[in-house]
């Protein structure tokens, strides 16, 4: 087994349980890569023994990570990491906010959140004059503390006049422009992509770790609302889409999240 054992720790209001320490720990193992999906996990004597706590507080702590979502039991084999990545659906438009809180706890870090004048090839898209400034957000939306998307988007303040007023450590930017400015039509385009130097950085991930960088622009009342770059850690996402067979369009199977 790599890294150390579950280290004592304490908060404002006291001391964390130690089962409490030993979920921490089983969480940043998965979350920072060094147990990937499908690893064995340490067993519970094993970890009952680097983190001098009692059978029982393990027993607790793997079962409720279990009942999270966070790790599987096989019969006679042992306990292993599961696959809790994302089902990406390019039809769907879904606030971050809640895909997170389904899996743990939301955080957002405001990286920046500003108006300014936008590369020409922004303004291209966002269908504005030479020489108009827009709404420009970038965001890392947490899950359980580690960075799990980035969110780069610039606003039409004809569409979404409030946009810099909002608080987006409490409504998301799809939270209010979907209030703002409803939809009229979406443009999605799906790419694979290795991350820049701003994406390792605000993401914590390595320079060769595949993402997926998901454009979304959106129209609202005949005009372009705003323009998305969503940035996903490819390991922490997966792709599936369906089509209804009456519409005219092919059905296909889903993608199967890897075992």
């Amino acid at each position: 087994m790599s890294g150390p054992a579950p280290a004592p720790s304490s908060g404002a209001s006291g001391p964390t349980p130690l089962y409490r320490q030993v979920k921490d720990y089983v969480r940043r193992s998965i979350l920072a890569g060094d147990w990937p999906v499908g690893h064995r996990i340490p067993s519970e004597s094993e970890l009952v023994r680097l983190s001098g706590s009692s059978r029982m507080t393990v027993h607790r702590a793997l079962r409720e990570l279990k009942d999270d979502g966070w790790l599987r039991r096989v019969q006679g084999r042992g306990t292993f990491v599961a696959d809790r990545r994302t089902r990406l659906d390019l039809l769907e438009i879904r606030n971050i906010a809640e895909v997170i809180r389904s899996r743990g706890a939301y955080g957002c870090e405001i990286v920046l959140h500003e108006r300014r004048l936008p590369p020409a090839e922004v303004a291209e898209e966002m269908e504005t004059k030479r020489g108009a400034s827009l709404f420009h957000s970038r965001l890392v939306h947490r899950l359980d503390g580690a960075p799990f998307q980035l969110e780069d988007r610039w606003v039409n303040p004809t569409a979404a006049p409030d946009y810099l007023g909002v608080d987006l450590t409490r409504q998301t930017p799809n939270e209010y422009l979907m209030r703002a400015a409803p939809l009229s039509e979406v443009e999605h385009r799906l790419e694979a992509v290795l991350p820049g130097s701003l994406e390792q950085e605000l993401l914590g991930i390595g320079p060769y770790q595949p993402c997926l960088l998901l454009h979304r622009r959106t129209w609202s009342r005949g005009r372009v609302a705003s323009r998305a770059w969503l940035t996903h850690p490819g390991d922490r996402f997966y792709l599936a889409t369906r089509f209804a067979h009456d519409a005219g369009l092919p059905l296909s199977p889903e993608p199967e999240p890897e075992p």
